[in-house]
């Protein structure tokens, strides 16, 4: 029998237990978070008959979904979590209660060509609050809320969420009767920060035929800055020339007056408005988050306001509004850069039991102690040496060992040993479970993710 190399594809991540475990807390996180706002945990399946998950289908999403024959069954993987929820909300929406707020966190499967920082596999983790024919602006400003929120729960502080709302693109393109080129310019617009307003500039004259008036207006348009309050004042200047304007300019200064009543400071969002999000998708309030010390990365989560969410598969008007963070890329950015706590308990156990005689059942008993007691506890069975007991325990980073020999049998005693620190104690098994419980208590606590200082 010849042996197969293993190997793992490209594009998928797979993680060492102690990475896994900074992961999972970092799952954990966003799931405490996300029920904290009464949002509603949903397991969509992995695989879809292929006519429901392309029902809007063409361009990219055919050419990167992986689709297959089972039988006669034409399936596909899942691309996101969106499309499932809709098919979700249309099948079931007598069952559910509306306005319906639902998290997921969940892989999906793109066949993109996998380079530094892009995957074929990875998880998202989305919420979504689903209206029945409409949905109040309020739920706009709570999805940025919950950014801030969940980003913090997970460490990060040098974050700012941007906002925007494309009814105030729209309104303004209008205005300038250039409605018909509107996603164009948006294209164009999107790439300020890269290539600056001079290219941007003479592409909007030279790519699109604006005339030099037009190009100015949309550039001194785009770049208006200062504080919310400032931007929202300037934008107030265009007020009255085109009601779809009007009407999105009134939903992003309601969005900004919640959001400090939802709790985020006033440094951690700002009004962008070269925010658009996806042209053919979103259709009002839009969100991009930015790390601020790894602009580079790009948004790490995103979302806004859509018209219709499930307009494929029924004919009642499903509005919502809803936020994605692309949790497998952002993990890999962390650790990249060096940002994945270290003090992070990822030890699979708080307590490995050395048991130093071949009768176990006092190590089973101390074991089952500690455990009552809420102490992670693993019980060392293998018959090895007391050095390869400790390089077992070293290896896995247990915080703790308990040392179980006859002198402690016979006394009702364990020897508690800090990993780090080399010291011992003799104590009762009770008197250990306090000790590592009290030592603990920080680390218990720790964020996934710590950042360094601001520069």
């Amino acid at each position: 029998m010849s042996i197969q190399k293993p190997r793992t594809l490209s594009g998928f991540m797979e993680l060492l237990p102690q990475k896994q475990a900074l992961f999972d807390a970092m799952v954990e996180k966003l799931r405490q978070v996300y029920a904290r706002y009464g949002f509603s945990s949903l397991d969509t399946p992995l695989m879809e008959a292929s006519e429901v998950l392309l029902a809007k289908g063409g361009g990219e999403t055919e050419k990167q979904i992986y689709r297959f024959t089972k039988g006669d069954t034409d399936l596909s993987l899942r691309f996101d979590l969106t499309v499932p929820l809709a098919k979700y909300v249309a099948l079931h929406q007598n069952e559910l209660a509306f306005p319906f707020r639902r998290c997921q966190i969940g892989k999906v499967y793109r066949g993109e060509r996998a380079q530094r920082g892009r995957f074929r596999e990875f998880y998202q983790a989305d919420i979504d609050v689903i209206g029945d024919g409409r949905l109040d602006i309020l739920n706009d400003a709570e999805m940025p809320a919950i950014i801030y929120h969940a980003f913090t729960a997970l460490g990060l502080s040098r974050f700012v969420i941007r906002v925007n709302n494309r009814k105030v693109l729209n309104g303004f393109y209008a205005m300038l009767g250039q409605e018909a080129k509107a996603a164009e310019i948006m294209r164009l617009v999107d790439k300020l920060e890269k290539i600056g307003p001079e290219k941007v500039g003479a592409a909007l004259r030279d790519d699109l035929g604006l005339g030099q008036d037009a190009a100015a207006e949309i550039l001194a348009f785009m770049t208006i800055g200062g504080s919310n309050a400032q931007v929202l004042e300037a934008l107030g200047q265009y007020r009255g020339r085109d009601p779809v304007f009007d009407q999105g300019l009134e939903e992003l200064g309601q969005v900004c007056r919640y959001l400090t009543a939802f709790g985020v400071p006033e440094e951690r969002f700002q009004v962008d408005l070269t925010i658009a999000r996806g042209l053919d998708y979103y259709t009002g309030t839009v969100y991009e988050t930015q790390l601020l010390d790894y602009p580079e990365i790009g948004s790490p989560c995103s979302g806004g306001r859509y018209d219709n969410l499930a307009e494929y598969y029924t004919e009642k008007q499903l509005p919502g509004v809803g936020i994605s963070i692309g949790l497998t890329r952002l993990f890999y950015v962390l650790d990249e850069q060096g940002l994945l706590n270290d003090d992070y308990l990822s030890a699979p156990a708080e307590v490995l039991v050395l048991p130093m005689t071949e009768e176990l059942g006092p190590a089973v008993e101390l074991a089952t102690a500690l455990r009552q007691e809420g102490v992670r506890t693993q019980l060392y069975f293998e018959g090895k040496k007391f050095k390869q007991k400790m390089a077992y325990a070293d290896r896995l980073g247990v915080p703790f060992a308990a040392i179980l020999g006859e002198d402690e049998i016979a006394q009702g005693k364990v020897t508690l040993k800090d990993m780090a620190s080399g010291e011992q104690r003799l104590v009762s098994p009770g008197e250990a479970a306090g000790l590592v419980n009290a030592a603990l208590v920080q680390r218990r606590a720790a964020a996934p993710i710590r950042e360094k200082a601001a520069p």
